[in-house]
C-alpha cells in the first residue's frame, strides 16, 4: 500500500481528530446551551464554572473550595508557579522535564536541581541522598503517569516515599498528571494528592486535553484551600474568569456519561500507534533505546553518542518528519536524545515517517 509521507510529525502531542469525540460535544453544546445558558453564556468568576468544578472535586475526592478550573493545566501550572516560586528558590525537577515547564520555573529565576529518571519514574533514592546531604527544596516537580518527555510511570513504592520524604523534610510535591486516564495496561496508580493526609502537602494538577478536545483548553488545579484562594484571587485581577462556554460544555459532556468512552477511543487507538513506532524503531534504528511507555502519548529515545539531534532535528523538519531533541527538555546535554509523539498519525504513516528518519541518523 502506498503511503502519502510528505508530513508525518513526531514533534506535538496533540490528539488527531480522529480521535475527538465530536459528535458528542457538539450534542453537549446543545444541551449546555438549552439547560444553562445564563451561566454558559456570562463571565462566571475565577474558580471556573461551579457544576465542573464540583465534578472535580468528587472525582477526587476533596472539598470544592480546594479547585480553581483553569484554561488548561499548563496555565493551572503558571498560576501555581507564580504562586509558588520566588528568584533562587531551589527546585527539584525530573530530567528530561516537560519544555514549557522547564521553561517557566526558569523564567521564575528558580534554582533548578535536576534529578535523573529512571524505567519506573523519578531517581527517588537520589533524591533522598541529596536531601541527607542539605538540600531544602521549595517543592519537587513531578509528572508521574507516563512522563512527557520520558514515558515512564512512578512506580507505587516511590509515590508512597515522594510523599514521606515531603513530610519528613518539610517540602511540596507539585503533581502535574495530565495524562494519566491515557494507560494502555496496567492497574490504576493513586495519586500523591490522594496520599496526602494533611491536604497541605500536595498540589495536584490535571487536563481534559489529552481525553476529550485540545481546543476546550479546560485544565485544573487541587491545591491547600489558603493557595487555592490566592489563585483564584490572581485569576480575578487578571482575566475575570476561564472560558464558561468550554466548560459548561464539558460539565455536560461529563455528566452524561460520555468521558470513558471518548477515553476507551483513544487508549485504544495510541496503543496501536505505540506500538508501530516501537515496531519502527526496533527495525529501522535498532541502536534506538528506550523504555515502552505503558500509555500516553510520548516515548523518549537515547541515540548513540555520534547523532546530535540538535542537528537532526533541523533535517528531520525538512524531510517533513518533525522530531523534538533532547536539548529542549533538558538543563544540560541531551544531545543525542530525542522525543517522539505517536498521537497525531496512523500507524501505516508512523512506520513510514520512522523508515525517512532512519535514513537521517544513518546519514
Amino acid at each position: 500500500m502506498s503511503v502519502d509521507v510528505q508530513t508525518i510529525s513526531f514533534a506535538r502531542g496533540a490528539p488527531s481528530l480522529d480521535l475527538i469525540p465530536v459528535e458528542e460535544l457538539k450534542a453537549s453544546a446543545v444541551n449546555a446551551f438549552t439547560n444553562d445558558p445564563a451561566g454558559t453564556f456570562g463571565y462566571g468568576t475565577a474558580v471556573g464554572y461551579q457544576p465542573l468544578r464540583e465534578w472535580i472535586a468528587e472525582q477526587h475526592d476533596v472539598d470544592a473550595s480546594r479547585v480553581i478550573v483553569t484554561n488548561g493545566s499548563l496555565h493551572a501550572c503558571s498560576m501555581m508557579f507564580d504562586r509558588l516560586v520566588a528568584p533562587s528558590d531551589k527546585i527539584v525537577i525530573e530530567q528530561p522535564l516537560y519544555d514549557r515547564s522547564l521553561l517557566m520555573l526558569r523564567q521564575r529565576g528558580a534554582d533548578l536541581v535536576g534529578v535523573a529518571l529512571e524505567h519506573d519514574g523519578l531517581d527517588v533514592a537520589k533524591l533522598e541522598d541529596a536531601l541527607e546531604a542539605g538540600l531544602a527544596p521549595k517543592f519537587v516537580y513531578v509528572i508521574p503517569h507516563f512522563h512527557n518527555p520520558g514515558g515512564c510511570t512512578l512506580s507505587l513504592e516511590k509515590r508512597n516515599r515522594l510523599v514521606e520524604l515531603a513530610n519528613e523534610y518539610d517540602f511540596l510535591i507539585v503533581e502535574d498528571d495530565p495524562y494519566r486516564d491515557v494507560a494502555f495496561e496496567g492497574e490504576p496508580l493513586p495519586s500523591m494528592l490522594s496520599m496526602d493526609d494533611s491536604g497541605e502537602r500536595v498540589f495536584y494538577m490535571c487536563s481534559f486535553t489529552k481525553t476529550v478536545c485540545p481546543g476546550l483548553r479546560v485544565g485544573y488545579a487541587i491545591a491547600s484551600p489558603s493557595v487555592t484562594r490566592d489563585l483564584v484571587t490572581a485569576g480575578t485581577n487578571t482575566y475575570i474568569s476561564p472560558g464558561m462556554v468550554s466548560e459548561s460544555i464539558l460539565n455536560d459532556f461529563l455528566r452524561g456519561g460520555k468521558l470513558e468512552p471518548a477515553i476507551a477511543n483513544v487508549r485504544r487507538a495510541l496503543r496501536e500507534r505505540r506500538d508501530a513506532l516501537t515496531g519502527a524503531l526496533r527495525e529501522f534504528v535498532p541502536e534506538a533505546r528506550f523504555v515502552v511507555p505503558t500509555g500516553g502519548y510520548f516515548l523518549w529515545v537515547d541515540l548513540p553518542e555520534s547523532v546530535d539531534t540538535d542537528t537532526l532535528a533541523v533535517r528531520a523538519a525538512e524531510a517533513g518528519v518533525p522530531i523534538t531533541p533532547g536539548s529542549d527538555f533538558s538543563l544540560k546535554g541531551g544531545r543525542s536524545s530525542m522525543r517522539l509523539s505517536y498521537s497525531s498519525a496512523s500507524p501505516e504513516h508512523i512506520r513510514a515517517g520512522v523508515e525517512r528518519l532512519a535514513s537521517l541518523i544513518n546519514a
